[in-house]
């Protein structure tokens, strides 16, 4: 038994003094890049966020541009002297923009196939003129959209969604999750739907701001906010 402790403590030691691995040294780690683009867009004009995915936050501001940061960060975790092949996954997916026309500006998700992405996560920090309005279609993950004053119809199959709306009003909100819950902190209808889905309507007077608001599975949430202090880069 005695001979078998000895062993076993020179195998520990000779194992601790044993270099690491060529290339291999420190912990695995997950790997990132970000990039940022700015254009000029005029106010009261609408952005269409197509095929996102991931962490979507959309802001409005008083500059007369779009200001669109994606980072992009690998899944799996991966030895330091596999950072090149880590990062080749991030050519793969790209977000790329596209003027419509002079009051039209698309912001789009390409990628690899229709049900890859190979191995990346997403995160959209996306500062637009307060007064644009959004149409936003989210494939799965969390979404943030805060002080737009414009027309708002943003879809989503799977995850959360906050809208914060600023005052003052009046909204057409027209809310709906099939599977999970709408809460508001405006006065209006709610209607469910086998437990399992919430409606939530409330009609506005005329003219009013539509917001149109659709969740696969995940929840909804409807905030009222105080008039946004002036948002710039300063």
């Amino acid at each position: 038994m005695r001979n078998k402790l000895v062993i076993a403590c020179g195998l520990s030691v000779l194992a601790s003094t044993l270099p690491p691995l060529h290339g291999q040294e420190g912990p695995k780690q997950s790997f990132e890049v970000s990039s940022k683009e700015r254009l000029n867009f005029p106010p009261g004009g609408t952005i269409f966020v197509d095929n996102s995915y991931g962490y979507l936050t959309v802001e409005g501001w008083d500059e007369p541009e779009v200001e669109v940061t994606i980072i992009k960060s690998t899944n799996s975790f991966y030895h330091p002297n596999q950072k090149e092949q880590a990062e080749q996954r991030f050519n793969k997916v790209r977000v790329a923009t596209e003027r419509r026309s002079a009051k039209a500006l698309a912001i789009s998700t390409i990628l690899p196939s229709r049900h890859s992405k190979a191995g990346v996560t997403l995160e959209y920090r996306i500062l637009v003129p307060r007064n644009s309005s959004l149409v936003v279609r989210h494939d799965n993950g969390y979404v943030w959209v805060s002080d737009i004053t414009g027309d708002l119809e943003v879809k989503s199959h799977t995850g959360d969604m906050i809208v914060m709306l600023p005052d003052p009003g009046p909204y057409a909100i027209d809310a709906r999750s099939r599977m999970g819950s709408v809460s508001s902190d405006f006065v209006g209808k709610f209607a469910y739907r086998f437990v399992l889905g919430t409606h939530f309507a409330r009609p506005g007077e005329a003219p009013s701001r539509r917001i149109y608001l659709r969740m696969g599975h995940g929840c909804i949430t409807i905030k009222q906010g105080p008039r946004p202090l002036p948002f710039t880069n300063d």
